[in-house]
């Protein structure tokens, strides 16, 4: 196999790559979006199926900036569960996490030695 031989096969792999991205993006978006009903994300995954490079260029001309709506909407949900979620942990005490161990402990649904390790992980 000579070097350009060798060069074209990686410029194809890239571009099918991107393709492939491009395809997850567009499927990711149809499902995502709320107001399209579930025949319009039928006939958009059909015509992705079937003519992939046209659809996937006029489903980016006709939707690509609700697109860009949609995902900084999905990022600012995303990151709003996960700061709830960090603030959550930084509330908790040690003692509420031995509280809740004893409970698992008493309920017979962890042993004695996995109660040990859980509460010198939290007093750690």
């Amino acid at each position: 196999m000579t070097f350009w031989e060798s060069f074209w096969i990686l410029v194809e792999i890239f571009f099918f790559v991107l393709y492939l991205v491009i395809l997850f993006q567009i499927v990711g978006d149809l499902f995502r979006d709320r107001a399209l009903s579930g025949w319009a994300k039928a006939v958009w995954i059909f015509f992705l199926v079937f003519v992939p490079f046209l659809t996937a260029l006029i489903y980016l001309i006709a939707r690509g900036s609700s697109m860009a709506d949609r995902n900084l909407a999905a990022f600012q949900e995303n990151k709003a569960a996960a700061d709830a979620y960090i603030a959550d942990v930084a509330r908790r005490s040690p003692a509420d996490d031995i509280a809740e161990a004893k409970a698992l402990l008493d309920s017979g649904a962890i042993t004695q030695a996995e109660f040990d390790q859980l509460k010198a992980s939290a007093l750690a």
